[in-house]
């Protein structure tokens, strides 16, 4: 069986065709575009078929917004894709749309011990419930329910609940980002933008002298270029902004690891942990994660694991069309 598959969200359409046979997965013809280039996702789907010849009946996409009745607003993009206008526009006979983060979830049973890295093993051979979070642009956070044979990932929107400060320092942050957003949620600090604005706060914080680093960096470069700053010891209130977000991460993740009892397993997706892992490892953010009280012991029986094959939504996209859902 072959299906179109896309992973769609504000800053990059990834393209490709699946070929799926007895559960094994395999993709080709993969195309990365730039999102804003096009008006539409129908746009982006007909160049792809332009570029590479090849049409399909069936098309499964992972986009990054709530999906609800075949419908999906984009986030951070004024895309609003519908499946059965893409039916009619683009000759497919079944178009297929889910959340990003329920795609990721569904892409985690097509992959292997060479494309995870252990944080944390947890208790040995895991059953239960299991949960996505995965820091990127933003924040998706998805659950995976145990019924007792399988997982069964589900969409949530999560990443979209209130940020809680713990101190004054968070407090004061919490207070500047109402000012120059109005809500404030955990996606807002576990994030790119997060990163970036945190290391704005903390340079006013301490009134740092001198030269700012960033300065010349390009917006969308500033999150990657204070986290190298950070690796290589070059800035210290990189340092600290790489710290302080490792604290935030490992909290919301195990309030969503909470939230969802989830002793078969915690993952982190998206395109930051992979590209931290060294800081994952030795800094706060287990120490976060397991930080819940009289549920502390609770934390430390789950496996925590980071998803470092990127093409995890394209792999579950493919995975949910196969299976017959929609």
């Amino acid at each position: 069986m072959q299906i179109l598959v896309g992973d769609i969200g504000g800053t990059k359409t990834v393209l490709a065709i699946a070929e799926t046979d007895a559960g094994a997965i395999r993709l080709s013809d993969e195309r990365r575009y730039a999102s804003h280039d096009f008006a539409s996702l129908e746009a982006v789907v007909a160049r792809f078929f332009a570029e590479t010849g090849r049409t399909c009946e069936t098309a499964a996409f992972a986009v990054a917004g709530p999906v609800q009745d075949d419908r999906s607003e984009i986030t951070n993009l004024p895309w609003a894709p519908s499946a059965r206008h893409l039916e009619r526009t683009l000759s497919l006979r079944a178009v297929h749309l889910l959340n990003d983060l329920e795609a990721t979830a569904w892409g985690i049973a097509t992959l292997g011990p060479a494309d995870l890295e252990v944080l944390h093993p947890g208790e040995p051979n895991p059953v239960g419930n299991a949960c996505v979070a995965a820091a990127g642009t933003g924040l998706g956070e998805a659950g995976m329910y145990w019924d007792g044979t399988r997982h069964r990932p589900f969409a949530t929107q999560g990443g979209h609940a209130d940020f809680a400060p713990r101190d004054d320092w968070e407090l004061a942050l919490l207070l500047r980002l109402q000012g120059r957003y109005g809500y404030v949620s955990w996606e807002r600090v576990v994030s790119g933008m997060g990163i970036a604005d945190s290391y704005d706060f903390l340079r006013e914080r301490h009134g740092a002298g001198g030269s700012d680093p960033m300065r010349e960096v390009a917006v969308e470069d500033k999150p990657a270029a204070i986290a190298a700053a950070a690796a290589d010891g070059s800035c210290p209130v990189c340092a600290e902004t790489m710290q302080r977000f490792m604290d935030f991460y490992g909290r919301e993740a195990g309030n969503l690891a909470l939230k969802h009892m989830a002793v078969g397993g915690v993952y982190l997706g998206g395109g930051i942990a992979p590209k931290n892992l060294d800081l994952l490892r030795r800094g706060p953010f287990l120490e976060a994660f397991f930080d819940k009280g009289p549920m502390t012991e609770l934390m430390r029986r789950m496996p925590v694991k980071v998803i470092l094959e990127q093409r995890a939504p394209l792999f579950g996209a493919a995975r949910f069309a196969a299976m017959g859902n929609g």
